[in-house]
């Protein structure tokens, strides 16, 4: 008797959640989604014309490397646009935060 129970109760759970789709995808954002076609850049995204590398912007990107920094990371920034980078950003804590980027920051002198 258990395993009726059971089917009828995911059926159930099924039916659910197809009559929720609907009302999901009417509330769905007009804005393309990359994923139908990822070759290619919606026409109304936006574009960022020009990124500013200014001095705190760099200081923050090499927060935890030693001085002198080696050539081929100054490289790396100097090309570095406006785009997600993991490497400017603090990751996983504790003995894998190699940078000390979830340390508290020293206030400037």
């Amino acid at each position: 008797m258990k395993p009726i129970v059971r089917t009828f109760g995911n059926m159930l759970l099924g039916l659910t959640w197809l009559a929720a789709l609907p009302a999901a995808a009417a509330n769905a954002s007009p804005t393309p989604v990359a994923g139908l076609a990822p070759y290619q850049r919606p026409a109304q995204a936006p574009a960022i014309k020009d990124f500013a590398r200014s001095d705190a912007w760099r200081a923050a990107a090499l927060r935890g490397v030693t001085p002198p920094a080696p050539e081929s990371i100054l490289k790396f920034l100097d090309h570095q646009g406006a785009w997600y980078n993991p490497f400017t950003l603090p990751g996983m804590p504790g003995p894998y935060d190699l940078r000390g980027l979830h340390a508290p920051q020293k206030a400037a002198p």
